[in-house]
């Protein structure tokens, strides 16, 4: 390497593209291996760096880590972000006006957002989003809490608003914060268990044809959400 990344005279370009480098290798490595297993060594390599590269970016292992944290909270939400956007603004508008969603309509979007977010689980992008996210839910850093409050805290409390609309129910209830956990895991298993899926399915991958059948799946979930028989316990 004929210039270290920490040189001042590089590129301001160059030196972005640096840190991009660093954070997408992170979020791999310490998925893999986490917090304590991964070395300064391992990330900088993965990378394609000079070792220095993490102190002067990041302050530290511990910097990359709270910042991989906060990379991860970013790709997911360039997927996904126009869609939380476009639902969150109408959820304001009718609560601007005093009006209510009706379960038609929040059935549309419930059904958006569960056939959108099935195919990216499937997809080959989102495994080191789920090792790095499945080991903050084993035992939660930090970490955590930059992911939960980053992304998945408004997308869980949509969802809800979403169900309770479709339930009849408040939304910030016991019954409708539990339906959605379990409306979301039925979603998130597909990326949880990739592998069975795989090999229950009989399926090589997930490719076209298999991700157009999750999504038809996705949508048959939100049409069978039904409020509970003479009312939730």
């Amino acid at each position: 390497m004929s210039k270290i990344e920490t040189d001042p005279n590089t590129p301001s370009s160059r030196r972005d593209a640096t840190r991009e480098k660093l954070l997408a290798a992170a979020l791999d490595v310490f998925g893999r291996y986490g917090f304590d297993g991964a070395s300064t060594r391992q990330l900088a390599d993965a990378a394609g760096v000079n070792l220095q590269a993490i102190p002067y970016y990041f302050s530290g292992k511990e910097g990359l880590y709270i910042a991989t944290a906060e990379y991860l909270t970013e790709m997911i939400g360039s997927h996904i972000g126009d869609m939380r956007q476009k639902v969150g603004a109408r959820i304001a508008a009718l609560d601007a006006s005093r009006e209510s969603m009706t379960p038609a309509e929040a059935r549309i979007y419930l059904s958006e957002i569960a056939q959108t977010m099935v195919a990216l689980f499937v997809s080959k992008t989102s495994e080191s989003w789920a090792r790095f996210i499945i080991r903050e839910q084993m035992e939660p850093t930090e970490a955590f809490t930059r992911v939960y409050q980053g992304i998945m805290r408004p997308m869980i409390e949509i969802a809800r608003r979403l169900i309770g609309t479709i339930l009849g129910e408040d939304p910030a209830s016991e019954h409708v914060r539990l339906r959605a956990f379990s409306f979301i895991g039925s979603i998130m298993v597909f990326r949880m268990a990739h592998a069975a899926v795989l090999a229950q399915m009989e399926w090589d991958r997930a490719g076209p044809d298999e991700v157009a059948t999750l999504r038809k799946l996705a949508a048959e979930l939100v049409a069978v959400l039904e409020p509970v028989k003479g009312g939730a316990q």
